[in-house]
């Protein structure tokens, strides 16, 4: 009740940090417990916990296994006392560092007045953990505390230094950045995107080749090559996925599990276009799997997931998909933001007006002649696109041996075509009748949502 909104949240190994709009950070403690058999159950958090105010921003570590999350950074401002004997003060920016499993404050370090941050990020393994700090300018200031040692009671300085992007690149004004373990992603003001890339096997993973990585200079910014301004973006251990002006969805990098949503399982050395999806509100790449939450014409969410499906990541497809299917979750109306762990799914049910994904409408010229088939553009200004794709579907069943086969590969197509919510719930039912009256599956409940 105290909460002025829920801006941004996070999970830890044991509680739920959430920031809302006014700097209050909090931790809704015991929402999860773990059985006798080792499975994680959810059970309503007892109760929450004021952690800090004047927050702006906070991190953890930015592996998808929570287990390594032990502490919690927190980005915030706080009055310091002026000159000694002088009754002024002045408002600096700090980091302080929390133990996540008590929410006690074990290191804080403060800046000078001078530096104002907006964002912050981690990289890095624990021994090495490196503090990325965005300005208001759109400037990166780095610098590196080993984790391991926080808890010990000491005092000693570390060294705030401007981050090479924004040294060798000055001119660029970055307004946000996305990390995991070994790399960093930068989002400019006019939609362009740099990489950092820390190890010799993610770059190979997101690149395809070795030829340009530097291992002496692992701070090099990469410029992404993107034919429209990027929005917004969403960074996983070795596969990334951008979201344009337009809403058009790009993704990058190793698809071993089909986590890139192309269709196949081949990787992309490139931005690659995943032209059966538009205009999401929000996407997530996780360690093996890709997420995104978009909206119908009937103003309904819903939830679209590939890549693995083992332990849940996408519920109601456990052997997994490489294409986007819908994923049987009901997702609340005002549903905006998602985030997955190792363990668990989670939804924000939140309403901003001003941070909606507000998208332009694709050029006509940029539309005709568009390189693959999609049923999204197979309206006036691409007459056979929906039919070559339908063919291409067809031809897809054709090749699947058995008749259970064919079966699930007609509903993974359903989840596919840009239907509305109330149709596709109706071929998923269906298609659950025709099974069972084929054999193929046991009795049961047959809805999506179950």
């Amino acid at each position: 009740l105290l909460a002025h909104g829920y801006r941004c949240f996070l999970p830890t190994k044991d509680h739920v940090f959430i920031l809302d709009y006014v700097g209050t950070l909090f931790f809704l403690k015991n929402a999860l417990v773990s059985s006798t058999l080792g499975q994680i159950q959810w059970k309503r958090a007892c109760r929450y916990v004021v952690l800090c105010r004047g927050a702006k921003d906070f991190a953890s570590d930015p592996r998808c296994d929570t287990v390594y999350r032990k502490y919690l950074y927190v980005l915030a401002t706080r009055e310091q006392p002026g000159v000694v004997g002088t009754t002024s003060s002045r408002a600096c920016d700090c980091v302080e560092v929390y133990l996540q499993s008590s929410g006690q404050r074990v290191f804080k370090m403060t800046f000078h007045h001078s530096m104002s941050f907006k964002q912050i990020v981690l990289v890095g393994q624990e021994t090495q953990r490196a503090l990325l700090l965005l300005t208001e300018e759109g400037k990166i200031y780095s610098l590196v505390v080993n984790e391991t040692q926080l808890d010990q009671p000491r005092s000693y300085t570390v060294q705030l230094a401007l981050r090479k992007v924004s040294r060798c690149l000055p001119h660029l004004r970055v307004t946000c950045m996305a990390s995991n373990q070994s790399s960093t992603l930068y989002i400019t003001d006019q939609g362009g995107v740099y990489f950092e890339v820390h190890t010799p096997g993610v770059y190979r993973d997101l690149f395809g080749t070795l030829q340009a990585f530097d291992p002496l200079d692992q701070q090099m910014p990469l410029a992404l090559s993107l034919p429209a301004k990027i929005l917004f973006c969403a960074l996983g251990y070795n596969h990334l996925g951008l979201v344009d002006e337009f809403g058009r969805i790009f993704m990058q990098g190793n698809n071993r599990y089909g986590q890139l949503g192309t269709g196949d399982k081949m990787d992309r050395g490139e931005p690659t276009q995943v032209h059966y999806l538009q205009c999401p509100i929000a996407l997530w790449c996780g360690l093996n799997h890709s997420l995104v939450l978009s909206q119908g014409s009937d103003f309904s969410k819903e939830l679209l997931g590939c890549g693995c499906g083992a332990g849940g990541r996408l519920p109601g497809w456990p052997k997994g998909s490489a294409s986007f299917v819908k994923l049987h979750v009901k997702v609340p109306l005002c549903a905006c933001s998602l985030c997955s762990t190792r363990e668990c799914l989670y939804m924000l049910s939140s309403h901003d007006i001003e941070h909606y994904p507000a998208y332009r409408d694709l050029p006509a010229s940029r539309v005709v002649g568009s390189p693959e088939p999609s049923l999204g553009t197979g309206g006036p200004q691409d007459p056979g696109g929906a039919a070559r794709a339908c063919e291409e579907y067809l031809s897809q069943i054709h090749s699947c041996p058995t008749l259970q086969d064919r079966m699930e590969k007609m509903k993974e197509i359903v989840g596919w075509m840009p239907l509305m919510a109330a149709q596709k719930d109706f071929f998923w039912e269906a298609l659950d009748m025709l099974q069972r009256a084929a054999g193929g599956v046991g009795p049961g409940p047959s809805t999506p949502e179950s």
